[in-house]
């Protein structure tokens, strides 16, 4: 079948089989035509999902995983175009399947891809007043902003090299002494003279 894709799907077409799935690279002018293609020419009906991944420097390839489902065999085919950070717009696959208006709503609100043409392109899943596409690599997390990174220093904690005393060590929550509980209880000297482990 990739032999055959420049056939179906246009010259710009290029395609890769790995895994029982055939991916059709094209460029974002015949989506809507590779779409159809794929529909009616290769009988895939099945819609199964669409989705967008983030590639800094390329852009947003916004990928639809359709398939055919025929008797005792499935043929699965991803559908991928690239759409520039700038301008990440694309016409809206619903005509076509039905199934995509819930998934370019996901894609429209994590990745910020616009559907020209989708009959209700409102946000989904974020709550009201939500700045951002999520998705992006762009994006700041606010986790990252208000906690440290692990491995970050303390305030208060000494910098590398520092030879002053060191905090007092502590055992994990739940973890009782040795020395005050079990078959050693009383047995071991006091917390602050023993060995760290």
């Amino acid at each position: 079948m990739p032999e055959a894709v420049t056939d179906l799907f246009g010259d710009e077409a290029a395609a890769e089989s790995a895994y029982d799935l055939l991916t059709v690279d094209v460029p974002a002018a015949t989506w809507l035509t590779a779409l159809r293609t794929a529909r009616d020419e290769l009988g895939c009906t099945y819609f199964d999902w669409l989705s967008a991944v983030d590639e800094p420097g390329v852009g947003f390839r916004v990928c639809a995983h359709v398939a055919a489902l025929g008797t005792g065999s499935v043929r699965r085919l991803m559908v991928r175009t690239t759409v520039p950070h700038g301008a990440a717009v694309l016409p809206s696959a619903v005509d076509v399947y039905a199934g995509a208006a819930w998934h370019e709503r996901e894609t429209h609100e994590m990745f910020g891809v616009a559907f020209e043409g989708h009959p209700h392109l409102v946000p989904l899943l974020l709550p009201e007043g939500f700045e951002g596409h999520p998705l992006r690599k762009d994006f700041v997390l606010a986790a990252r902003v208000a906690k440290a990174w692990p491995g970050a220093k303390e305030p208060g904690e000494p910098a590398d090299g520092h030879t002053g005393p060191k905090r007092r060590a502590m055992l994990p929550p739940g973890v009782p002494d040795p020395n005050e509980w079990g078959p050693l209880k009383g047995q071991l000297p006091p917390a602050a003279a023993r060995p760290a482990r």
